[in-house]
């Protein structure tokens, strides 16, 4: 599969694996200045690409773990999803769980990129089957 990619800035660099077995693509900041987010800050980090997803398909980035683990910082929305019919700039929505402040700078990998399939479904109002779990909520199956 081919995605085209749109570089916004001469600077921003296209999503790419690490490694031959990743199933992620990294997202890398795009950034003139850096960025620094405080703790319990929020902070929309641009990287300069805009994408065409085909259809049937989005783009769903995650977080990084090494800088959740290290430094506290992941994504307010894990996942971000990138639908295919959406054509602006990529930004990357961290936040600060830590508590230290964190810098991004230019060329950080910020997060990852999925491609994933995106199936069609039609919600039709009914009456639902019964299950042994039924209507149990949070911590109904025990820890």
């Amino acid at each position: 599969m081919q995605i085209k990619v749109k570089k916004l800035h001469p600077m921003a660099q296209l999503p790419s694996r690490q490694t031959s077995g990743a199933a992620g693509y990294d997202i890398r900041a795009c950034l003139e200045n850096e960025i620094t987010i405080d703790p319990g800050m929020i902070a929309a980090i641009p990287t300069g690409l805009a994408l065409a997803i085909p259809e049937g398909y989005h783009l769903s980035i995650r977080p990084r773990s090494g800088l959740a683990l290290k430094y506290g910082i992941t994504m307010i929305n894990s996942p971000g999803t990138v639908d295919s019919d959406y054509r602006g700039e990529i930004k990357i929505l961290l936040v600060n769980h830590g508590k230290l402040p964190f810098t991004v700078r230019h060329g950080d990998r910020i997060g990852q990129g999925l491609i994933e399939k995106v199936y069609s479904a039609e919600f039709i109002e009914g009456e639902l089957d019964v299950t042994a779990r039924a209507e149990g909520g949070f911590g109904s199956t025990g820890i």
